[in-house]
């Protein structure tokens, strides 16, 4: 008994089994062909896409030549034109600086007026053909400042070093200056150099005039003495 129902149990389940696979079979071949509707397969003959090709060519050859006669004449009357405009336009531009000529007075050459010297300068010095001269003096910044020219007239050239300047009051005091502008070498026969000299102010009271004292470098055999230079009044600008 136990052996039969045993046998009966297994064909229930394979039927259950087989049944199950049938049900599963159909429901996907549905599913399937439901989704291929509409679905078609390409067109491979040649002789459509040779038909289909020459229609789209007769679509779209339809563009009107132009003659060459006509496209000449266009052409030439547009290069007719831009000479015209270009010939009035340079007409009008002529005409314009004819009369702006005409209008605009004959202008004067501007006359060159030398400056006025300062009273009391220049002062000068000259050794061995090399001149030191101070032009003129000025208050500006807190400062003193001297303009200053320097040449060489002589055969061989000159050096300087301006640290070895010294600079004295009227009443014998050391005052410290520096230089701006002045070649450390002057060359001989050579042009005219200019430059300035500053002296503080602070170092300046109750003072009327000062003295320059200046030696080539290294050799030291040229000195060069600027004395009794007026700084009580100087002017305000060069």
């Amino acid at each position: 008994m136990k052996i039969n129902s045993t046998v009966l149990l297994t064909l229930v389940l394979l039927i259950l089994m087989l049944g199950a696979g049938s049900v599963s079979a159909f429901l996907g071949f549905n599913l399937g062909s439901s989704a291929l509707k509409g679905v078609t397969t390409p067109d491979g003959r040649p002789t459509t896409k040779f038909t289909s090709s020459k229609a789209n060519n007769s679509q779209q050859t339809g563009v009107a030549l132009l003659k060459e006669e006509d496209i000449l004449k266009t052409v030439k009357a547009r290069i007719e034109g831009k000479t015209k405009a270009a010939k009035s336009e340079k007409l009008d531009e002529d005409d314009e600086e004819i009369n702006s000529s005409k209008q605009k007075p004959e202008e004067k050459p501007k006359e060159v007026t030398e400056e006025k010297p300062q009273p009391g300068f220049p002062v000068t010095a000259e050794n061995q053909g090399v001149t030191f001269s101070v032009q003129s003096a000025r208050y500006s910044g807190g400062d003193l400042l001297l303009k200053v020219k320097m040449q060489n007239k002589g055969a061989d050239s000159v050096r300087f070093l301006y640290s070895f300047l010294d600079v004295t009051d009227d009443k014998g005091r050391t005052l410290s200056g520096s230089t701006d502008g002045l070649p450390t070498e002057l060359p001989a026969n050579g042009p005219a150099f200019s430059g300035t000299v500053s002296i503080p102010t602070a170092l300046l009271d109750d003072v009327k005039s000062i003295s320059l004292s200046l030696t080539d470098y290294p050799a030291q055999k040229l000195k060069l003495d600027v004395s009794n230079i007026p700084v009580e009044k100087a002017a305000e600008q060069f």
